[in-house]
């Protein structure tokens, strides 16, 4: 079995390798995600679909990842600066002219069987608007 840290840096590299396969290869079927000030989604499918939106929308890499775990390996967290450009209008958000943004943002994380069963991403959305010219 993947030690949680494994789990999460795999994670962050699928996603910086826009490896969509990879990446959702790594959660549970029943994967729960909380999206930063917005709602919970449940499922692999759900958690597709939102990925989806979000590569249409946003090209974005993650760097300065800090990965912190507890003993037993059912928990972790993540510190990153999302380095991103915002490419196609997302739905009740400004208007998209390639920006360009730098966030600061971290991620919450339940690891069950090796794969993650729950994430709850959070950053400062007024500093992203900000950054986008809101």
């Amino acid at each position: 079995m993947s030690s949680a840290q494994d789990v999460i840096e795999r994670y962050y590299a699928a996603f910086n390798a826009g490896d969509v396969e990879g990446f959702l290869a790594l959660l549970t079927d029943d994967v729960v995600h909380d999206i930063n000030q917005g709602g919970r989604e449940v499922g692999k499918e759900a958690f597709a679909a939102f990925l989806a939106r979000m590569n249409r929308c946003y090209a974005e890499q993650i760097t300065d990842l800090v990965i912190m775990t507890e003993p037993s390996g059912r928990r972790a967290a993540a510190e990153f600066t999302v380095l991103g450009t915002y490419k196609e209008t997302d739905e009740g958000l400004p208007p998209a002219t390639g920006q360009t943004y730098r966030l600061p943002a971290g991620a919450f994380f339940e690891i069950r069987d090796g794969k993650v069963a729950r994430i709850s991403n959070t950053y400062n959305l007024q500093d992203w608007l900000r950054q986008v010219g809101a």
